[in-house]
């Protein structure tokens, strides 16, 4: 008998999709709504449609060890005390728009974290670069020291 597939993941599992690696269960973020500034005239001092949201890295049993590792060190100025990063979306006059807003700030901000740079090798001139530039160099050289000579007044 095979081993049973993983069903993919979409938005709608009440997932957020980071990367194919990494969704974040909804039921792991913090929402808040408080009063924003903003667009909406008069009716922005009596809605709540400022979104805070937390999600807890250590805590959290959506990324593997190594993910949660890089994750803790990239973000560290991001993260509070308790290993909360927050992220706060108020540019909407909806509720809706900002939490949608925040969750893709979330995801953007640990996708980046996430990404793993590639390792720099060293490399050496070639031998017929490093002539082309020393050939270059003397050619430069003469040409300005011709101009300095045939001054005589």
């Amino acid at each position: 008998m095979s081993a049973p597939v993983p069903p993919t993941l979409e938005e709608g599992d009440d997932v957020l999709i980071v990367s194919p690696a990494l969704a974040i269960p909804r039921a792991e973020l913090d929402a808040k709504a408080t009063r924003a500034g903003g667009p909406g005239g008069q009716h922005v001092n009596t809605s709540s449609t400022r979104i805070e949201l937390r999600w807890n890295v250590r805590t959290s049993r959506a990324p593997s060890d190594a993910q949660r590792e890089r994750l803790l060190e990239r973000l560290a100025s991001r993260l509070d005390a308790d290993g909360n990063i927050r992220v706060v979306a108020s540019e909407h006059r909806s509720q809706r728009q900002n939490r949608d807003a925040a969750e893709g700030r979330l995801a953007n901000l640990v996708r980046a974290a996430l990404v793993v740079p590639k390792v720099r090798r060293a490399t050496k001139p070639s031998r017929a670069a490093k002539a082309k530039r020393l050939d270059e160099k003397k050619k430069h050289s003469d040409k300005k020291r011709e101009r300095r000579r045939g001054v005589d007044d």
